[in-house]
């Protein structure tokens, strides 16, 4: 998602780093979302829908959700594709680098099903988060949503 310093090592490693927002960006100063797409993830518990930001270009996926502090409870962000520069899928690497709220991060693979959910990420830890496998997409949540509503490893997700 977002990469800083070492993240940029990382991907040159076939690694991406999460959420560590650029330089450029400020503690405080969120932007207004671009339009909001809708994410739906059918699980167990049922049909549970997100209305999230894109993150579609490497700039948007290094920046992702550092510095937020607002994110809706059905809020968040779709790294769609990735990587963003095409290709297949491949493992992912994320971080909480400048990042001041907790998040679920759930890896997706190419046929739509959540691979793993790292749930209640670390604020600002630069600690890496791996997906374990190749995925196609990453949605971040808010921390503890997914428990929450009962979202697995498994479960099927879907967008436009």
């Amino acid at each position: 998602m977002r990469f800083h310093g070492l993240a940029a090592i990382a991907l040159l490693l076939g690694a991406s780093a999460c959420t560590g927002r650029d330089a450029a960006a400020s503690a405080g100063n969120e932007a207004a979302p671009a339009a909001l797409t809708p994410v739906t993830i059918t699980s167990a518990t049922g049909r549970h829908v997100f209305k999230v930001e894109m993150a579609r270009t490497q700039p948007q996926q290094q920046r992702g959700l550092m510095y937020r502090t607002n994110i809706p409870a059905d809020g968040g962000m779709l790294f769609s594709p990735y990587p963003p520069e095409g290709g297949p899928p491949r493992e992912a690497s994320f971080w909480m680098k400048n990042t001041p709220s907790p998040l679920d991060i759930i890896f997706i693979r190419a046929d739509g099903t959540i691979a793993r959910i790292a749930e209640n990420t670390v604020p600002f830890s630069e600690a890496q988060v791996p997906s374990g496998e190749p995925v196609a997409a990453v949605l971040e949540i808010n921390g503890g949503r997914a428990a929450e509503l009962g979202i697995a490893e498994g479960d099927k997700v879907s967008w436009k």
